[in-house]
C-alpha cells in the first residue's frame, strides 16, 4: 500500500485524545508512577537513552520523479488538462513576473523584492487543492496561492510601488501582499509572527457552527527558530485548531543553511513531539503537494485537530534582493535544482508525455505575461501616492484624539513648507 494511502489511513482513523485520564491496566498500583498525567510510557527496568539517529526520518511523499512520471499510478489525482495547464500557466506567469520585478529593484524602480523561484509548486499545488473560503496567513514568499486566486498583475505591481491604488494604501514594503476578497491576511515582515495568529483564527473557526473551513499558515524553516513558532505549535495541538501549519522547507532560512538551523529532523520531526499529526512531501512535485494537502484539509477539518505540513524544496533565489546567496552555496548545486530538480521541469515533463504541452504556445504564453508585466509597472510607477494623511487611519476604528492632533500638526507643518515637499506626487485629502 503507497505512503499515501497508509497517510490517509492513519489520519483518518487517528483517535482524539481523550480528556480523562485512563489507566493501561487494571494492575497499576495507586503510587505506580505510570499515573502521572504528564505523559504515559511502558516502564523499562534499566535507563534508556532515546538517542536521534535511533528513530527513523519522517519519509517523503513524492508522485512524479524528474522525469514527470508518476511512479505509482494508484497516486495519479487524474486532474483534467484544464487544471494542470492552470497549474502550468500559474507557476510560468509567477516566474516571469518574479524575473521582471527583481530586475526592477535592481534599477532602483522599488525598493525590495523576493522570487520564488524553485518554490511554484508548493504555492500551486497547494492553493489549487484548498477552498478559496480557507484563510491564508503567509510569510512572505507565497505569491503563488494569490497567482492561483485571481489575484491581478495590478495588483501585485500596485502593491509593489506602493501606489494610490495599492489595497495595502502603501504602508507595507514590497510583496508585503494581503487581499480580504481572497482571504489572504496581509503579510508582515517579522518572522512568524503570523503563526499563533493563524492559531488563533483557527480555533475562532472551530467554534462556529457547521464549520467548513481551515486556515493554512505558511512559514520558512529558519521562521520555525522563533518562539512564536514553539508557542502556536503548542497552541494548535493543545486548543485542538483546524490548522495546517505549512512549512516550506527550502534549505537555507534568510542565509543560514539548514544544519544550522536544526540538528533534529526538519520541521516535520516536530509535530510528533509536541501531538500533532504530520505529513511531509516534495514540494517540487505539484501533484505530491495537491494530494497531501488534500488529505490534510480533511483531516482537520473533520477531527478538528491541526497538521504539520512540511514541503521539503530549494530556494534557487537569493532570499532577497538583500542578500548575495554566492556567499554560501556553490553554482553547480543552483544549476541542478534550477534544471532537472525545478518545479516546472518536471510538470512540463508530465505535460509532454501526455500531449498538453505546446513549445510554442508556451513562448507566445510567456512573451504575454512579460507584456503585461512591462506595461503595468510603466503604468503603476506613474500613478500617484495616497494621501500622506492615511497614515494615521486604519489603526482604529474610530481615529482617537492623540492622533487627530498629530495629523493636524503634519497638515500645518506640510501646509508652511510646500516648497520642500513633491506634493503633487500624492493624492490630495
Amino acid at each position: 500500500m503507497s505512503f499515501l494511502r497508509n497517510s490517509i489511513k492513519l489520519l483518518r482513523t487517528a483517535p482524539v485524545a481523550p480528556r480523562t485520564f485512563r489507566c493501561f491496566s487494571s494492575q497499576v498500583k495507586a503510587d505506580d508512577p505510570s499515573q502521572f498525567p504528564g505523559a504515559h510510557a511502558p516502564f523499562v527496568s534499566a535507563p534508556t537513552l532515546t538517542l536521534p539517529e535511533a528513530v527513523a526520518p519522517i519519509p517523503i511523499y513524492r508522485v512524479m520523479n524528474r522525469e514527470g512520471t508518476i511512479e505509482d499510478a494508484s497516486q495519479d489525482p487524474k486532474l483534467s488538462q484544464e487544471v494542470v495547464e492552470k497549474m502550468f500557466r500559474s507557476m510560468i506567469s509567477l516566474n516571469t513576473m518574479d524575473k521582471i520585478l527583481y530586475e526592477s529593484q535592481r534599477q532602483g524602480r522599488i525598493s525590495f523584492y523576493m522570487t520564488n523561484f524553485g518554490e511554484e509548486a508548493s504555492h500551486i499545488g497547494s492553493a489549487a487543492a484548498l477552498e478559496n473560503k480557507d484563510l491564508i496567513y503567509g510569510q512572505y514568499r507565497e505569491a503563488g496561492v494569490l497567482v492561483w486566486r485571481g489575484f491581478s498583475i495590478e495588483q501585485f505591481i500596485d502593491q509593489c510601488y506602493g501606489n494610490c491604488e495599492d489595497i495595502g494604501k502603501g504602508k507595507q514594503m514590497p510583496v508585503h501582499y494581503g487581499s480580504k476578497d481572497l482571504n489572504f491576511v496581509t503579510i508582515s515582515s517579522p518572522l512568524a509572527t503570523q503563526m499563533p495568529q493563524a492559531v488563533g483564527a483557527a480555533y475562532a473557526f472551530k467554534r462556529q457552527p457547521n464549520n467548513d473551513r481551515c486556515v493554512v499558515c505558511y512559514f520558512g524553516e529558519g521562521a520555525a527558530s522563533e518562539g512564536d513558532a514553539h508557542a502556536a505549535f503548542n497552541f494548535a495541538a493543545t486548543l485542538d485548531c483546524p490548522v495546517i501549519l505549512f512549512c516550506r522547507n527550502n534549505g537555507f532560512a534568510i542565509s543560514t543553511p539548514s544544519h544550522e538551523q536544526y540538528a533534529g529532523d526538519g520541521i516535520a520531526g516536530r509535530g510528533p513531539a509536541y501531538g500533532i499529526a504530520t505529513i511531509r512531501v516534495d514540494g517540487t512535485d505539484v501533484f505530491a503537494v495537491y494530494n497531501a494537502m488534500k488529505v490534510a484539509r480533511e483531516y482537520v477539518l473533520k477531527h478538528n485537530k491541526p497538521i504539520v505540513f512540511e514541503a521539503m524544496a530549494y530556494r534557487v533565489s537569493h532570499h532577497s534582493t538583500s542578500d548575495d546567496s554566492t556567499a554560501y552555496r556553490k553554482a553547480e548545486e543552483l544549476e541542478v535544482w534550477n534544471t532537472v530538480e525545478s518545479p516546472i521541469s518536471k510538470l512540463k515533463n508530465y505535460m509532454i508525455k501526455k500531449g498538453w504541452w505546446n513549445e510554442e504556445a508556451e513562448t507566445e504564453f510567456v512573451k504575454d505575461i512579460r507584456k503585461q508585466v512591462l506595461k503595468q509597472i510603466n503604468v503603476s510607477e506613474k500613478k500617484q501616492k495616497g494621501y500622506y494623511g492615511e497614515m494615521f487611519q486604519d489603526v482604529y476604528e474610530e481615529m482617537p484624539k492623540h492622533l487627530k492632533e498629530q495629523l493636524k500638526q503634519l497638515e500645518e507643518h506640510v501646509s508652511k513648507n510646500k516648497q520642500h515637499y513633491s506634493l503633487n506626487e500624492f493624492k490630495s485629502k
